[in-house]
């Protein structure tokens, strides 16, 4: 049995207890990277004599094991910037950034918890994606089959939690980037409100929209880890000075009196019927456990991709200006003039998406097109974030599938960038609100692969969204089914 098949909280135990060392789970999750990673591919860089030797340290002090996440091994995306750890958003423009010289804030507060950092995982390009596909080093795979994405753009983060590699990690969330990847890859991922986790030291891609949240294996797993990370940075303006409640308290397994919203919009035309069924299936659970549910519109749900993808291209255009060639990163050999420099360099070091992304944005905020698209957009989408708060007024949460299909195969949409773009048309609209969501395991398709249901709540209420998710979690066992790939060996 591998260790990672215990919890977080049991992990902590048997540390307090030196039933094992920290050392013990640190080479666990190498030893798994070894035997798993040439399959899945989850991580770019490893972080291997740097973590060995603060295992070490932590089993000589070990008066520290009080600390929150004291001595548990975590993976972090490539996008969230780490102090000498290679950081690249897996594009070739950052290839070159071996030393940062600073972490980004939820870095630092890993590090006070005293937990281990294992490696940087996988993503799109910049985040840019919703497959993994459009990472400039290799495509990761899902560990439930190999020949399906594991989802992006969090793709990594969620298939070394899914292959039992390390027991959680960190996803950042722009568009569903994190319930995507979690749903396919049958684990639990949370987007936290917009402004409980501090950005500062996250590559942006669309500064309105990202954030930086937990993919865990469950949900206590993933509210522990919320806790550590979570909390008011002056660093980041854009950060909420809103107190974090213990949301591991929520955790009781009581829905009774929950009031359920179900958007008519989220079962509607595109949804496969086998994720509608598991979807339903949970609805009866709820029932069960004796909360209650109701039929809702979320009316201008239907212009959410548009919506999305003109803001955050936009903000993409301006936040990737920066990426020039002339402070860090990749730079062209082959200039003859300082405009040659820039206009090779960013053709040298972007990649597809992410050159398809800025155009599209740098035309939305041109001269004469502004007032057409970007504004029109910012303005659909108050109406949005409106339709949510309305429904949200009389229910506890809103729920439904968190994607329309099961993953797909590797190569199978790539070169269809509009049916990429609609796979996040369920996770979209809740980044254009900033309202909190999370994706836990609801079923499995004919084919074997994990489907998600989505649970919504208001702003800063992360708690009753954890609520549900639990409740549900512990009257199914969807969670603790593993691909062979997965933690049990």
């Amino acid at each position: 049995m591998s260790l990672f098949e215990h919890s977080l909280r049991e992990l902590k135990d048997k540390l307090h207890s030196k039933e094992i060392t920290v050392t013990d789970l640190v080479n666990e999750s190498y030893n798994r990277i070894e035997e798993v990673d040439d399959q899945v591919k989850a991580f770019l860089t490893l972080n291997k004599e740097a973590a060995l030797k603060q295992a070490a340290e932590l089993d000589e002090t070990r008066g520290d094991d009080a600390a929150k996440l004291f001595g548990l091994p975590i993976g972090v995306k490539d996008n969230i910037v780490t102090k000498g750890l290679r950081t690249t958003a897996a594009s070739q423009f950052l290839d070159n950034f071996e030393d940062p010289l600073y972490n980004a804030t939820v870095v630092n507060k890993l590090n006070e918890a005293k937990s281990v950092t294992i490696g940087k995982l996988n993503m799109d390009e910049f985040a840019m994606g919703s497959s993994n596909e459009n990472s400039s080093y290799y495509t990761t795979r899902n560990p439930w089959n190999t020949d399906y994405v594991p989802g992006g753009s969090s793709g990594g983060s969620a298939a070394s939690v899914a292959a039992g590699e390390v027991p959680f990690s960190l996803g950042s969330d722009t568009g569903g980037s994190i319930r995507q990847p979690a749903a396919f890859c049958g684990v639990v991922g949370l987007k936290p409100t917009y402004g409980r986790v501090s950005r500062f030291g996250l590559i942006a891609f669309a500064s309105s929209l990202d954030q930086i949240g937990p993919i865990t294996r469950s949900v206590e797993d993933n509210a522990y880890l919320l806790e550590t990370i979570a909390g008011y940075d002056n660093m980041d303006s854009t950060s909420a000075n809103v107190e974090v409640p213990s949301y591991t308290d929520a955790l009781t397994g009581d829905v009774k009196g929950l009031k359920i919203a179900v958007p008519k919009e989220y079962l509607g035309e595109g949804v496969a019927p086998e994720v509608k069924e598991a979807v339903q299936a949970a609805l009866k659970k709820y029932e069960e456990l004796g909360a209650t549910w109701d039929e809702v519109s979320l009316p201008h749900s239907k212009y959410a991709v548009a919506t999305y993808y003109l803001i955050s291209s936009s903000e993409a255009s301006a936040n990737l200006a920066r990426f020039d060639g002339v402070r860090y990163g990749q730079r062209t050999e082959n200039a003859e003039t300082m405009l040659d420099m820039f206009k090779r360099s960013r053709s040298e070091g972007f990649g597809d998406e992410v050159k398809r992304r800025i155009m599209l944005g740098t035309f939305a905020l041109s001269s004469g097109y502004y007032d057409a698209y970007y504004k029109k957009a910012q303005q659909v989408r108050t109406l949005i974030k409106n339709d949510f708060e309305k429904v949200l007024e009389d229910y506890d949460v809103i729920v439904g599938p968190t994607t329309p299909t099961p993953a797909f195969k590797v190569g199978e949409i790539i070169d269809d960038p509009l049916t990429m773009y609609a796979n996040d048309i369920l996770t979209i609209p809740v980044n254009l609100a900033g309202v909190p969501g999370i994706s836990v395991p609801c079923g499995f398709s004919s084919d074997g692969l994990p489907i998600g249901l989505q649970i919504i709540g208001r702003h800063f209420d992360e708690s009753s969204v954890y609520r549900a998710a639990h409740a549900y979690e512990q009257a199914t066992d969807f969670h603790k089914q593993r691909p062979s790939l997965g933690g049990a060996r």
